[in-house]
């Protein structure tokens, strides 16, 4: 699961980094922790403009949800996309086989269980540098998006941290970024690129404060990235 996300970076910094620009760039505003149920806009890179950035709801709209998106969304959770089912999904197969996406971050937060009790763990590279979630879309209107952050069972780090679910973001290493948005690519090809398409640069994850679980509490700050030690956690 992945249903909190970070984005600290300036706009301009993201331009320059990623050699694309923001199709509406007043409206960008960094952010330390993104709620996924607050169903908030992530920043996408759609298959047919590779050199733009736009705003997308987070939380996947499919056709048959278009009609009336808050019903949808009372009724079903698109934060996350399973990378085993998308391809077979009602939900999400139009979108894999012809909607897919890059979605832009710099941090997630993933949940870690002890003693019945939820402590988040911030995930991000070692050097603090963007990268991309695979990603899927809609669009609700014109130039209005929808979209799912795709999921893969937890490999040996993140089976440590996200130790209840199990499962972890499909962050793309950055090699494999082009291909995912490739209009030719099969099926097979997205199955394949699901497996194999995982970051190799390494991850650091470390706890911070339980606060940002609580109603009310305003994460969109530093503490949401602030490590603390929690002695009773002892996971590496």
């Amino acid at each position: 699961m992945c249903y909190s996300t970070t984005l600290r970076k300036q706009r301009e910094e993201i331009e320059r980094n990623t050699r694309r620009q923001f199709a509406i760039p007043l409206e960008y505003t960094p952010y330390y922790r993104a709620n996924g149920f607050a169903h908030p806009n992530l920043y996408i890179v759609k298959m047919d403009e590779p050199d733009m950035i736009y705003p997308a709801m987070w939380g996947l709209i499919p056709d048959f949800g278009k009609k009336d998106i808050q019903a949808f969304q009372k009724k079903y959770n698109t934060l996350n996309a399973k990378s085993e089912t998308v391809l077979t999904s009602n939900t999400y197969k139009n979108s894999a086989e012809n909607y897919r996406c890059l979605i832009l971050a710099d941090g997630f937060h993933e949940p870690h269980r002890f003693n019945n009790a939820s402590y988040p763990y911030f995930c991000h590279y070692d050097d603090d540098s963007l990268f991309c979630f695979a990603g899927l879309y809609t669009e609700l209107d014109d130039d209005f998006f929808s979209c799912s952050i795709l999921t893969m069972p937890a490999n040996e780090q993140f089976s440590k941290i996200h130790n209840q679910k199990k499962r972890q973001p499909l962050i793309l290493d950055e090699s494999f970024e082009t291909d995912w948005l490739r209009p030719d690519l099969t099926s097979n090809g997205i199955t394949e690129l699901m497996k194999v398409g995982f970051t190799t640069k390494e991850i650091e994850a470390y706890p911070v404060t339980r606060d940002i679980y609580k109603r009310g509490f305003d994460a969109d700050n530093l503490q949401s990235i602030t490590k603390i030690d929690y002695p009773e956690l002892n996971i590496q």
